[in-house]
């Protein structure tokens, strides 16, 4: 009897460890699944979550842009809210900017001039010329998500991708202009919102998604949903480092023209807009609607311009 006794507790016994340890290994899976998953996501960029809204866009193939979702943006109705504010994206573990969103009222806009960016390096940088083959030289600027001249932001480092002169003139200045010329003459908000693009852990952007609506007239006056190719004619670019170098075509070009006289700098009359950065010719018809204090004249070389960040303008097109 007493051995039966003994059986039966060490059957009890093993029992209840097997038993246990079950519970202890159910317990550890649970525990390394949560964990595993809260660090996938932890460690995905939001710039590369963001880029989920783009639907497929096909490789630059020499315009600025192309319309993205019939030129609607994709703004939800909570989002549609008339009260002036922006907001920026956290940098990601790459160094890399995120989305950049604003609500663009007269009361947002600069009133003082633009000062100095150039301490700001966004994910990507090199400093490089092509002279002669880019507009102002530099292939790179240090390009606002949101446009200085509609909210003001200027050396912040959560507003700062690196684009090329391209991107920078061709593509998203006509847009940003459009908002703020609208805001401007209506008074009227326009809700922005500017996603730089990235492929996988690409230090420069591939592209932008810019998104505008008008609020007050529920579109009327500004709407438009477009991606911007971060491109440069003649330039081959590196997305994973920023590294560049002329295409083939762009080498036999500058070959054939080196016969050619080179071409004297010449020194012109242009007027600056202090608030906007912008230059003009001095007979621009916008010239005439600028506030004496923001107008101040320079005799100097294009170049000169657009090397101090300076923007030609889109209408007369110094």
């Amino acid at each position: 009897m007493k051995r039966i006794k003994q059986h039966f507790y060490i059957l009890l016994l093993l029992v209840a460890a097997t038993f246990t340890t079950a519970c202890g290994n159910t317990t550890d899976k649970s525990d390394t699944t949560a964990t595993s998953g809260v660090s996938t996501d932890s460690d995905t960029p939001a710039s590369d979550i963001s880029a989920a809204s783009v639907e497929e866009v096909p490789e630059y193939s020499g315009e600025p842009y192309i319309e993205i979702n019939d030129n609607e943006p994709e703004f939800t109705e909570e989002e549609l809210d008339t009260n002036s504010y922006e907001s920026y994206s956290e940098l990601d573990t790459l160094g890399r900017c995120g989305t950049a969103t604003a609500c663009v009222g007269t009361d947002l806009m600069p009133t003082e001039e633009r000062g100095s960016i150039g301490q700001v390096k966004p994910s990507g940088w090199h400093t490089v010329k092509y002279n002669g083959l880019v507009d102002g030289n530099y292939l790179y600027n240090r390009c606002h998500l949101i446009g200085y001249q509609l909210t003001g932001e200027n050396a912040n480092e959560e507003n700062l991708i690196t684009g090329t002169r391209y991107l920078n003139v061709e593509g998203m200045l006509p847009f940003e202009n459009e908002i703020a010329d609208y805001v401007s003459e209506t008074d009227n908000h326009v809700l922005y919102r500017v996603t730089p693009i990235y492929e996988s852990e690409n230090l420069v952007a591939s592209g932008v998604q810019m998104e505008a609506k008008s609020l007050e007239d529920n579109g009327k006056g500004v709407t438009f949903n477009v991606y911007c190719y971060n491109a440069q004619p003649g330039i081959e670019i590196d997305y994973a480092t920023g590294e560049s170098h002329k295409t083939d075509t762009a080498a036999e070009s500058k070959e054939t023209n080196k016969s050619e006289t080179p071409k004297e700098t010449t020194k012109d009359t242009y007027i600056i807009n202090k608030n906007t950065h912008k230059f003009h010719k001095p007979d621009c018809s916008s010239v005439k609607d600028m506030k004496p204090k923001n107008k101040k004249e320079f005799t100097g070389s294009r170049d000169e311009l657009i090397n101090q960040d300076m923007d030609p303008c889109d209408r007369c097109r110094p």
